[in-house]
C-alpha cells in the first residue's frame, strides 16, 4: 500500500509539472534586474511554466549566460537588452527597443533596484539620486508603457519588487525603505485600477534573501537578524511568481517576514523605527 501510494504521490506531481510547464505558453515575460539573484530565478520560473523571457540589466556577459541557460534548461526562447535603468530616459529606450524586436510583453517583473547601507548623511547624492530612479522613476515608467499596451489586449501581468522594509522607517536603509513605502502603497492602488481591463499588479515584498544586494549596499556583513531570517532566492522567486498568477495584491514571502510586516500594524511608529534601529545597525 505504502509502495502504490507513493507511485500515487509522484505520478501527481509529474502531471503537475508537465500542466506548470505549459501554463503561460505563448507568454512573453520581460524581467529587469535579470543578470543575477532574484532575476535569473524569476527569469527561471517563468521559463519553467513556458513563458518566453526577456532579462535586462546592465552586465552583458552576464545576460548572455542566463539567456544561454534558459534555452537549455527549458524549451523557449529567450533575449536580453543591455542598458543601465537608473538613467532617466531609459524606461522609453526599453520600450522602443522591446517594441522594435516584435516583442509583446504580457509579464512585467519589475525587479532592478539596489539599497545604500549607512547613515544618510554619509551616503553621496549622487548614489542615492541612481538609486531613487531605479527603485520608484523606472518601475513606475515602465509599468505605465506597458500596462497601456495590456490594457489594450485585455490581459496582464505585473510584479513589483518591494521589501519588507516598505512597512517601516529603517535607520541606515532609510531613503531606500521610503522607496519600497512608495512601491508597496502606489502598486496597490493601480493593481485597482487596472482589474477591470484584464490586468493585475501584485507587489512582493522579500526579507533579507541570498543575492547580491548586500554587496551593493555596502553593508560589509550581515546583522543578527539577517543571518536569522534570510531566504533562498529560488524559494522567493516561486511564491512571488505564483502569488502574481493567482494575482494577490500583496505577499510577504516567509514566515517570520509575515508575521513582522504584521505586528507593524499594531506597534507605535516611534518603537518600529527603534527596532528596526536594533536589526540594522551592526553591519560593518
Amino acid at each position: 500500500m505504502l509502495h502504490l501510494r507513493s507511485q500515487e504521490v509522484a505520478a501527481e506531481e509529474q502531471t503537475e509539472e508537465v500542466e506548470m510547464s505549459k501554463q503561460l505558453d505563448g507568454r512573453t515575460a520581460l524581467v529587469t534586474g535579470g543578470s543575477a539573484g532574484l532575476g535569473v530565478d524569476f527569469a527561471d520560473r517563468l521559463a519553467a511554466r513556458g513563458a518566453d523571457v526577456i532579462v535586462v540589466a546592465r552586465r552583458e556577459d552576464r545576460l548572455r549566460e542566463v539567456v544561454e541557460k534558459l534555452e537549455a534548461d527549458h524549451d523557449i526562447k529567450a533575449d536580453f537588452v543591455a542598458m543601465d535603468l537608473a538613467r532617466p530616459e531609459a524606461a522609453a529606450e526599453l520600450y522602443d527597443r522591446v517594441h522594435e524586436r516584435g516583442y509583446q510583453v504580457d509579464i512585467l517583473i519589475n525587479n532592478a533596484g539596489f539599497g545604500i547601507w549607512g547613515e544618510f548623511m554619509d551616503t553621496d547624492w549622487e548614489s542615492n539620486e541612481k538609486m531613487l530612479n531605479l527603485d520608484i522613476l523606472t518601475p513606475v515608467h515602465l509599468t505605465r508603457l506597458f500596462a497601456e499596451d495590456m490594457v489594450e489586449r485585455g490581459w496582464g501581468r505585473i510584479m513589483q519588487v518591494g521589501s519588507i522594509g516598505a512597512y517601516q522607517p529603517a535607520p541606515f536603509y532609510g531613503a531606500y525603505s521610503a522607496a519600497k513605502s512608495f512601491i508597496l502603497s502606489w502598486g496597490e492602488a493601480i493593481d485597482f485600477e487596472l482589474r477591470p481591463h484584464g490586468v493585475s499588479c501584485t507587489v512582493v515584498n522579500p526579507g533579507v534573501t541570498e543575492t547580491e544586494f548586500f554587496d551593493c549596499a555596502g553593508q560589509t556583513q550581515r546583522t543578527w537578524f539577517q543571518k536569522l531570517s534570510i531566504m533562498d532566492s529560488a524559494k522567493v522567486a516561486e511564491i512571488g511568481v505564483k502569488a502574481m498568477l493567482k494575482q494577490r495584491m500583496t505577499i510577504v514571502p516567509g514566515f517570520m517576514n509575515a508575521f513582522n510586516t504584521w505586528m507593524t500594524r499594531f506597534l507605535p511608529r516611534r518603537l518600529v523605527r527603534w527596532v528596526a534601529h536594533l536589526t540594522m545597525k551592526d553591519g560593518r
